[in-house]
């Protein structure tokens, strides 16, 4: 069908069938190729609607105040040195940790998609990277941290150094001119995917994230716990992303979802989980802040299977239980979408932060 349009003395046609075959023509991955970026019509409209979602939730690290987080980090009765290195530790290890995944959506990901609304998406989510990378460096500058600090623990602290060395392999195997029509190379990427959002950013995340949140619910750095409670729901966001568009790529490429692949998904994510126990009892002090050690590891294990129910895969640990009630209050899987409609974590630009008092902390 074709729709005629007149202009003064000019005419143009537009070609509905054509703009119907450009559309049905639209892929994750092998689609059609275009410079113009014309996001319309949406075919994934769960990109176009997580892009609104995280843009609403806009947020800048100099809006949160961190004059009781430098006053509590100077005073020795306050804060403990246990308490100084998890902060030291959650700093050090996220200032990196975010780049990294940051670049693997700039450099890999969104390099190799082809549907523009999706390429939107996960241009949100690295700039969303790069805000969480931001706001550590404003809490490593507010605290008087040493840079050099942080930068060592990626060299020097062996349990660190296996994760990301864990992460970036995955990454640099598609650093390369690759065949996108072959199966081998389409399991490479969707490997990355499932790793980066849900081993990475869904699971590994989540250690250190309980860490803070445990010394937040103490009344301890509140402002970085706030920064924190912000990262975690920008996360939620980055996990959903990436879980849709897994799905999506495996749903268009049926062939690579084998029995084999599922298997190899399921291995990849039991060794992402074992790096984090290992990271967690070698770092984080965990019975210092109120987390007995073998509670917490189970939360890793009852994170991990949610995060491979999420996507049709086998459970590693099954039945395994939520051991920390009141991290599920700030963390659950099941409320991550909407577990910040509290009033002051509701943050829709910088406004809704106005009027805020302590008390509401």
């Amino acid at each position: 069908m074709h729709k005629t349009f007149i202009v003064g003395n000019k005419s143009f046609v537009l070609d509905q069938a054509k703009a119907e075959e450009a559309f049905a023509a639209k892929r994750v991955i092998n689609g059609r190729e275009t410079m113009t970026f014309n996001l319309l019509p949406l075919k994934y409209q769960w990109a176009y609607e997580l892009y609104r979602k995280m843009k609403a939730n806009h947020w800048e690290p100099e809006d949160i105040p961190m004059g009781k987080d430098i006053e509590q980090w100077r005073d020795a009765k306050t804060v403990t040195d246990i308490e100084r290195w998890i902060i030291r530790m959650g700093i050090g290890y996220f200032s990196a940790a975010e780049g990294i995944v940051g670049d693997n959506i700039q450099h890999v990901v969104r390099e190799l998609v082809t549907a523009p609304e999706l390429k939107l998406v996960l241009g949100r989510h690295a700039h969303e990277e790069n805000i969480h990378a931001d706001s550590l460096l404003y809490m490593i500058s507010s605290l008087g941290i040493n840079p050099h600090e942080c930068e060592a623990m990626f060299e020097d602290v062996q349990t660190i150094v296996r994760k990301n060395e864990f992460v970036t392999r995955i990454s640099r195997d598609l650093r390369r001119d690759l065949d996108l029509t072959r199966p081998e190379n389409k399991r490479l990427l969707a490997k990355n995917i499932f790793v980066f959002g849900q081993c990475m950013e869904g699971t590994q995340f989540y250690g250190l994230f309980g860490m803070i949140l445990s010394l937040y619910r103490q009344n301890k750095f509140p402002g970085i716990g706030q920064m924190f409670r912000y990262t975690l729901r920008d996360e939620s966001n980055h996990i959903e992303v990436f879980r849709n568009l897994f799905m999506d790529l495996v749903e268009e490429n049926r062939d690579i979802w084998t029995a084999e692949f599922k298997e190899e998904l399921r291995s990849t994510m039991a060794e992402a989980v074992q790096l984090e126990k290992d990271f967690i009892r070698d770092c984080l002090p965990v019975n210092a802040v109120g987390l007995a050690v073998d509670e917490f590891l189970q939360y890793i294990d009852y994170i991990a299977d949610r995060r491979l129910e999420g996507v049709g895969l086998g459970l590693l640990a099954p039945g395994v239980k939520n051991p920390l009630p009141w991290l599920a209050e700030m963390m659950d899987i099941k409320k991550e979408q909407n577990f910040f409609e509290g009033r002051v974590t509701e943050y829709q630009k910088a406004s809704s932060l106005e009027g805020a008092h302590d008390d509401d902390l």
